[in-house]
């Protein structure tokens, strides 16, 4: 039976690799840490870039036993960055190119099981290489460094599965199929009799399917397929009703016993001309784009992290479709993708540049790497096979499209480009739409972009983003263009129906290159900041979802007359899915106001503009006028759901701490998310205070970055790291003006 093993606590490191660190045992000058690990911490902004761009050594004292001295043995690495070049006791036996995908290399071979510990070193070099994609050219964003994902051990029979591919068919009728095909790794070249045993059974436990199928395994064939018919009483997977199957092979010969387990959904997924259809029924993709990055530590956060940030796109902002720009992401944000009902949209890594032969072999191999790990996800509709905003290249182009069918046929391509008229060779036209610049747009139409005289499957990729960067603690009437400016191509994504639906750019501010950005080395492109804390623009998408699984009401204002140019607060955006809302002004003014399904037909849920065509100047405090009080109330079906006061005259009242989670793990490094907050006594952040917080940090745990932060619009946020000790971890938060506040987290 194989046996995997997590090796990510107690590694080794050295942040400049010296000729020779491969060949001996020596961790003296290496510092002790686990993995997931970001090969330098850095600043939040303005920092040298260079400065990650380095050649550095991980060890990890490896220890076997004895008894696995017959078996097969691998070192699975999820992801390093951007080369790895691995030795065992300073022999040879693998390298990888490229950070975003996972690569094994074998060592039983070389490992000596007469010694106590064997040396386990990963040469990691995290320049910006040539001949790896994503570089060779500019690219808008950073791609940090180390071993940033996590690794294990593997230990198999020298006859065991490597994978399984699961495909659903006839998922619409009454009695569904499943096509398996298992992947078997023979070593040692068997050749005889074999069962392969197979069970499907709900999350719940409830067995829908078992059967064994006798083979003869030969030397020459790798593979093995087998249809399983008769599938009744199934339930569907969607974005709505994310039903799990879990499916379990087992393979036992006279010499070998070996067990495979992965989740796969039935469902089914078809971009058309007329739209995008999942399990036959028409949806609206409403998604944005994601990159894996965090402040401080760049890519390296572990699972609970991860998985935070699908919650977020999917629970919080009410997303139905996430796109993993412009790389494959980590293996437990797509599983929480899957249990959440999350489409995703997976691509392989590239900005625009385009390199040579070799480049591309590696870029192709990427291809095989992403479809290799994904193709069991439910959540996965649609593979991204060309470079993000590449030129045309026909034949690299056939290559990477036939790589991805012959691997999974039951998915189709897409190739994400800015330029129009442009080749298709992917079964979906994917197109970066930035033509709205608050004036022209919101949308192309799609033959203008194709250069077609039919409609073909459409999805626009990317929109806004460099045209309105907007930061979370910009002047109002920037906040106020940035939201609309997303709400308008939302609202035309949803009137055209030959457009299968709009990926806005992007979830989360970003780090960046120099040659991009605010010159601080952050894109603030994101509706949300790089804590993931909300810019107004968030709210166009949180408020796409029925009040009755979350009201939402969300005015566009600081509620202070002199803010934008002239004054007032007019017009005043009010996103929210109410039916109506009730608008008070001071004891003066009572209104209620409706969505403007006017000008926003196609959206499901329109916001309340409030302008002087439903409303006097002097009923909303016109100027030279006392400045009031602001009562919203949201309705839906005739009774209250949500309210929200805006103070005239905010003064600094409650100092607001909470965390994302109050019980990490003590088995391998979790981090949390700790938001703070500086409110008013109506509980409204205060967007323009500057208050100093200092965070003091008791038992097994760190903070990452500087245990001193500025609040920025009102709230900042920082990530409680453990140390792989359970114990109680205490979190004094102490601000300027407010006193202090605690916070208690049990890792065990």
């Amino acid at each position: 039976m194989g046996n995997i093993i997590n090796i990510n606590n107690n590694w080794y490191y050295k942040n400049n690799y010296e000729t020779g660190m491969e060949g001996n045992n020596n961790f003296q000058g290496f510092e002790k840490i686990n993995l997931p690990h970001a090969n330098v911490e850095l600043p939040y902004n303005y920092f040298d870039e260079k400065s990650f761009q380095i050649v550095s050594c991980y060890k990890y004292p490896l220890e076997i036993s004895k008894e696995y001295s017959n078996k097969a043995i691998y070192v699975n690495f999820e992801g390093v960055m951007a080369y790895g070049k691995v030795y065992l006791n300073g022999q040879f036996v693998g390298e990888h190119k490229g950070g975003y995908t996972p690569f094994s290399v074998r060592v039983d071979e070389v490992y000596d099981f007469n010694s106590e510990v064997n040396d386990l070193t990963v040469i990691v070099d995290s320049s910006e290489r040539e001949d790896i994609p994503p570089f060779g050219g500019q690219i808008d964003y950073l791609t940090y460094g180390g071993i940033y994902r996590e690794v294990t051990i593997g230990i198999y029979d020298y006859l065991s599965i490597e994978s399984i591919k699961v495909e659903t068919e006839k998922v619409l009728e009454e009695e569904k199929q499943v096509k398996l095909k298992v992947n078997v790794r023979n070593i040692g070249q068997y050749s005889g009799n074999g069962d392969f045993s197979v069970s499907i059974k709900e999350k719940s436990g409830k067995e829908l399917f078992e059967n064994s199928y006798k083979v003869c395994i030969n030397q020459v064939k790798n593979s093995y397929e087998f249809e399983i018919e008769g599938l009744k009483d199934i339930k569907l997977w969607d974005i709505d009703n994310p039903n799990l199957y879990e499916i379990t092979v087992r393979l036992t010969t006279e010499q070998s016993l070996d067990e495979y387990v992965d989740n796969f959904g039935f469902r089914t997924a078809e971009f058309t001309p007329a739209g995008f259809y999942l399990n036959g029924k028409k949806i609206k993709i409403r998604g944005l784009n994601r990159h894996q990055a965090f402040p401080y530590v760049g890519y390296a956060m572990p699972k609970r992290v991860q998985e935070k940030d699908a919650e977020i796109l999917k629970k919080d902002l009410h997303l139905n479709l996430v796109r993993t720009s412009h790389y494959p992401q980590s293996k437990h944000f797509l599983n929480k993708c899957d249990e959440l009902g999350l489409l995703v949209f997976e691509e392989i890594p590239g900005w625009q540049h385009i390199g040579n032969n070799s480049w591309k072999a590696v870029a192709i191999e990427n291809v095989r790497e992403m479809i290799t790990r994904d193709w069991n996800h439910p959540s996965v509709i649609l593979w991204g096979v060309r470079i993000n905003e590449s030129q045309d290249d026909d034949e690299f182009y056939e290559e990477t499209n036939k790589t991805a069918r012959d691997l999974d046929s039951s998915r189709q391509t897409g190739g994400v480009r800015y330029i129009t008229n442009s080749s298709l060779l992917e079964d979906v036209y994917t197109f970066n739409d930035f033509v709205h610049d608050g004036v022209n747009g919101p949308l192309r139409n799609q033959k203008e972009v194709t250069g077609l005289d039919h409609n073909v499957p459409f999805l626009v990729t990317e929109y806004n983003g460099h045209m309105y960067p907007t930061k979370r603690f910009d002047q109002e009437e920037r906040q106020m263009e940035h939201s609309l400016r997303h709400l308008r191509v939302q609202n035309a994504s949803y009137l055209d129906d030959n457009i299968s639906g709009a990926i806005g750019w992007c979830a989360f501010d970003y780090n960046t290159h120099k040659d991009f950005g605010s010159g601080d080395r952050i894109c603030y492109h994101g509706v949300m900041d790089m804590f993931r804390l909300h810019k107004f623009a968030s709210y166009v998408y949180k408020s796409q979802v029925c009040p009755k699984v979350e009201p939402v009401l969300e005015p566009v204002t600081f509620w202070a007359r002199g803010e934008r140019s002239i004054g007032g607060i007019i017009p005043l955006v009010i996103f929210t899915n109410c039916d109506c809302v009730e608008f008070e002004y001071g004891d003066k003014t009572v209104k209620k106001l409706y969505p403007n399904k006017e000008e926003y037909k196609g959206i499901p849920y329109a916001p309340v503009i409030l302008d002087y065509s439903v409303i006097k100047p002097e009923e909303a405090g016109s100027w030279g006028m006392k400045w009031e009080d602001l009562m919203l109330r949201g309705y839906h079906e005739g009774k209250q759901v949500i309210e929200k006061q805006l103070s005239s005259n905010p003064i600094p009242t409650e100092l607001y701490v909470s965390a994302d989670d109050l019980k990490l793990s003590a088995a391998e490094k979790d981090a949390t998310r700790i938001v703070v907050k500086v409110l008013d006594q109506c509980g409204n952040l205060l967007p323009f205070i500057d208050e100093i917080i200092k965070i003091e940090v008791k038992g097994p745990a760190r903070i990452q970055g500087p245990k001193e932060l500025v609040v920025k619009g009102g709230e900042i946020a920082f990530w409680i790291e453990t140390k792989n000790e359970p114990g109680q971890v205490e979190i004094k938060i102490q601000s300027q003006s407010l006193g202090g506040k605690n916070i208690n987290i049990l890792i065990e």
